[in-house]
């Protein structure tokens, strides 16, 4: 991001408009929104600019000193834009120079007014087109009496102040608001609806606090594969408990201002254990405050998402249950690897690789068959170990294996190999982020090569019976 977004004050400032032709209107019909003050300089004025009231007629000639004590200057003379700019910046005034982003330090993004709710979309001038194309979209999503209901807010946030405490009950009441009965009756205009459905949700809010905790699926890492309601808990949380493979990106999707509390577990390294994260999430619920244990994949594949859900329920605390993308179905998608394919494959096992104690406990004997396919969570570490397992047990050295690691992000790797060269492969490649073993699957390229599948004989000669 090279440009920050902020909204900057204009009241009752000056801020100076170089230029009086359409390029000049434009921006001035943009300035007339707010409550500064708008000075122009240029050797002639747009009919519409001298008929405003509002627009002050500085000067016929462009001097330097004419810029003191503005707030911000455009500049919409080409011939003087870099003059402009020069004076501007000598001074430490922002400046925008019409169609010239190089010698401007701020640049204007497309508006969507619905005041005070204002909405800026920019592409740091790159795609102004785009812009004002997601402007035109946002816009006709928007109520137009939104910026009347942010308004009727405002004048009554005193009063909410006082009746309902602060935190996440004051949130939950600004969450039925703008989105709930209060919000409908407003657009309505109902106003006996609308006071009793502020009456009830002040009543609901102003309560004893309650927290609860949601154990939440972040995915296989791509932000894109969050649930919808993943997606909302994390707006609505004060508190993010969350795993070291939850993606930053998906992190990106929480509110800005809840706690983030890492209990990420690294092999062979300190980590929290369970037993501490469980009394974190106690702690953080009997404190009032809204909780998501944030889990990469799903909670309750791998995920120890039952042994919490125990703990909360034992200290009587309100838990829910949102289900994410399991690693080894996102990964094999994002590697278009079928996980089941007639005619090759009808089921599939997951299994840990790991345990407290080393490798896991797992019937390899039964792996080990001929047609078994199953995928392996952490097994990365222990890898060595399992292919010698299972080669003991007979399974065929040249049984494919697939592995995925980092799968769905943008540094995804895939690595076809053997079960007999498994170890040496992930030594050769270095895979040392967090990655999927898959044993028995055709490789992706295989799998592409056996479809379309063709028609069984059996079926064909039935089909030419009924015809005839």
């Amino acid at each position: 991001m090279r440009y920050f977004p902020i909204f900057f004050d204009l009241q009752d400032r000056k801020v100076i408009v170089v230029g009086g032709g359409e390029e000049a209107l434009r921006k001035v019909r943009l300035l007339l929104k707010t409550t500064a003050k708008i000075a122009i300089i240029a050797p002639a004025l747009h009919d519409e600019l001298k008929a405003n009231k509002r627009v002050e007629w500085l000067s016929t000639k462009f001097a330097g000193y004419l810029l003191e004590g503005a707030a911000l200057v455009y500049s919409a003379e080409p011939e003087l834009n870099e003059r402009v700019s020069k004076e501007a910046q000598a001074r430490g005034i922002p400046v925008n120079a019409v169609d010239a982003a190089d010698i401007s330090t701020f640049i204007v993004p497309s508006i969507v007014d619905r005041d005070p709710v204002v909405i800026a979309i920019g592409t740091e001038g790159t795609a102004p087109v785009l812009g004002q194309g997601i402007r035109a979209k946002i816009d006709a999503m928007l109520p137009q009496k939104l910026g009347a209901l942010a308004s009727r807010a405002a004048s009554l946030r005193s009063h909410v102040a006082d009746v309902v405490p602060h935190g996440n009950r004051r949130r939950s009441f600004w969450q039925k608001f703008f989105f709930g009965e209060v919000r409908d009756a407003f657009y309505q205009d109902d106003k006996k609806a609308f006071a009793s459905s502020f009456k009830a949700a002040i009543a609901e809010d102003g309560a004893a606090p309650l927290g609860r905790v949601s154990l939440v699926g972040a995915g296989p890492g791509d932000p894109e594969l969050l649930t919808l309601k993943a997606q909302r808990k994390l707006q609505e949380a004060d508190v993010i408990v969350y795993d070291r493979l939850v993606s930053a990106g998906v992190l990106e999707m929480a509110r800005r201002d809840a706690v983030r509390i890492p209990v990420g577990k690294t092999p062979y390294a300190p980590s929290p254990k369970q037993s501490e994260i469980n009394e974190i999430l106690v702690r953080e619920a009997k404190a009032g405050r809204v909780v998501v244990r944030l889990k990469g994949g799903d909670p309750y594949i791998f995920g120890r998402g039952g042994e919490e859900q125990f703990a909360l329920e034992q200290a009587g605390i309100a838990v829910d249950v949102v289900p994410g993308i399991t690693a080894a179905l996102g990964c094999a998608a994002s590697a278009r690897l079928p996980l089941t394919q007639r005619g090759q494959n009808r089921s599939i096992t997951l299994l840990t690789g790991h345990s407290e104690t080393g490798v896991a406990d797992q019937d390899w004997a039964a792996l080990a068959k001929p047609g078994n396919v199953f995928a392996i969570y952490m097994g990365v570490n222990a890898a060595g170990d399992i292919s010698a397992r299972l080669l003991d047990s007979g399974i065929a050295p040249d049984t494919r294996v697939t592995v995925i690691e980092n799968g769905t992000l943008p540094d995804e790797r895939v690595i076809s190999t053997t079960i007999g060269g498994l170890w040496d492969a992930l030594q050769t490649s270095g895979v040392a982020g967090p990655a999927l073993i898959y044993v028995g699957l055709p490789t992706a390229k295989a799998s592409a090569d056996v479809m379309p599948f063709p028609v069984r004989q059996d079926i064909q000669d039935a089909i030419l019976r009924a015809a005839s």
